[in-house]
């Protein structure tokens, strides 16, 4: 494997990795809610929305971006 050539302007501007932060830190937020069970937080929510998110990561992946590739398509 090796690195695309414009890897920086993907690593800074792609929405499918901002995307896939988020939803690593909502993953994150889910074990923290389970271990600390807080009053009012039902268990899942974080996990829901963590899946939303990779789901939007995933559409993301498959669309150009001006910003990253500098066209239209």
């Amino acid at each position: 494997m090796t690195l695309i050539e414009d890897w920086r302007a993907v690593l800074a501007k792609a929405w499918s990795l901002k995307f896939n932060a988020a939803a690593g830190l909502l993953g994150a937020a889910e074990v923290y809610i389970a271990l600390v069970q807080p009053v009012g937080v039902p268990n899942g929510v974080f996990a829901g929305i963590g899946a939303l998110v990779s789901t939007l990561a995933f559409g993301a992946r498959l669309l150009a971006q001006k910003e990253i590739h500098g066209n239209d398509t």
